[in-house]
């Protein structure tokens, strides 16, 4: 049986290479904004689908599902952008991306709460 994973062993090790002549520090930031963008997208659809049984059992309208549908559009393009920053053999594109992922992450993580205060004043 394998002992279970630390915080330690999550950070990438500093002197391992990294691939495409990519450090460490920015492989372990491009693939963070990969899985939490991905999780986030994932929390935008279970909201939604939350707001829908809401609406439906007090039958009234709001516009905060349509907000967290393109708030889930900006994290999964969050995602894309990590996804292929990692991938990219140059290491301009591998910044352009990774600044590109960085950017939509902070945008969709704003609006999220911005929707999020939303919710809570119009629905409680």
């Amino acid at each position: 049986m394998t002992p279970p994973l630390s915080d330690r062993d999550l950070v990438p090790d500093p002197t391992h290479e990294a691939p495409s002549g990519h450090s460490a520090e920015q492989v372990a930031l491009s693939t963070h904004i990969l899985s939490v963008s991905a999780t986030l997208v994932g929390v935008c659809l279970t909201v939604i689908g939350l707001i829908r049984v809401v609406e439906r059992l007090r039958d009234l309208r709001t516009i905060e599902d349509e907000l967290l549908a393109l708030d889930s559009l900006v994290f999964l393009f969050a995602a894309v952008a990590a996804y292929l920053a990692l991938r990219s053999r140059s290491l301009k594109g591998y910044r352009r991306l990774e600044r590109t992922a960085d950017v939509c992450f902070l945008v969709g993580l704003s609006f999220m709460a911005v929707v999020c205060c939303l919710i809570a004043y119009e629905v409680v």
